[in-house]
């Protein structure tokens, strides 16, 4: 943990220098994944990949330096699954079939996206999405083989858990990341069982291909769980009482 808090301070001093304050938190990158100076660059490395390419049904998450993708990618007439801030009220779906093409803008900010979404339950998601075919996210600091630290809450790693239990990705399903440069690491960083590793990186200057990148398979290790998570994030509340049941 020592290690970690150490590379996210270095990083995140770099980074206070290229990026965009938040309305709600500043520069508080503990709170939040911020967009960046060149964040259009990168967004459009990503779509010109073949893991955008081929996608019909994309998992976004809320960061910041991702809303000109959300929005491309209605625009691209993709399904987009997302997650609120900090998965406290659940996950949403945007159909760019159910939403005016004059309101994209909006559905894609993390404001606009429960006035133009879709609210979805895990047994939702299951029953009634495609399976997934990307995984985006932002992040803290990454390194070139695609290990990342992010804000230290684990959201990503619990949004795979919880979407991986309930059969809509698979260890195959690409996972990515949008950072900036500053954000990249040349040094060793050791991913703990739960986490996500990348299969690409996109930054303003290139693209980072990550070769068999870790995949957990684990779903969510409850005995590993903050408990402030659990009481505060209805969908691991549902998951853990599928679990339970017996229903997945």
């Amino acid at each position: 943990m020592e290690h970690k808090t150490s590379v996210r301070n270095r990083v995140f001093e770099e980074l206070r220098k290229v990026a965009f304050p938040d309305s709600r938190f500043h520069f508080d990158f503990g709170e939040f994944i911020t967009d960046f100076e060149g964040s259009s660059d990168a967004t459009q490395r990503l779509i010109d990949h073949p893991f955008y390419q081929k996608a019909k049904c994309i998992f976004i998450t809320p960061d910041n330096c991702l809303e000109e993708l959300r929005y491309r990618a209605l625009q691209d007439g993709k399904l987009i699954l997302i997650t609120t801030y900090s998965i406290k009220r659940g996950f949403w779906v945007l159909d760019p079939a159910k939403i005016d093409p004059a309101r994209y803008l909006y559905a894609a900010t993390l404001d606009g996206l429960e006035r133009e979404g879709e609210p979805m339950s895990l047994i939702d998601i299951r029953d009634k999405l495609p399976e997934l075919d990307f995984m985006v996210t932002g992040t803290g600091a990454i390194n070139e083989e695609g290990v990342r630290f992010g804000k230290g809450h684990g959201f990503f790693d619990s949004e795979w858990g919880m979407l991986y239990r309930i059969g809509k990705i698979t260890t195959d399903t690409p996972s990515a990341a949008l950072v900036h440069d500053c954000q990249v690491l040349t040094e060793t960083l050791y991913p703990e069982v739960f986490d996500t590793v990348a299969d690409a990186i996109y930054t303003p200057t290139r693209t980072i291909e990550v070769e068999a990148p870790h995949k957990p398979t684990c779903g969510i290790v409850w005995d590993l769980l903050d408990p402030v998570m659990f009481d505060t994030i209805p969908p691991l509340q549902e998951l853990k009482a599928l679990e339970d049941s017996g229903d997945i």
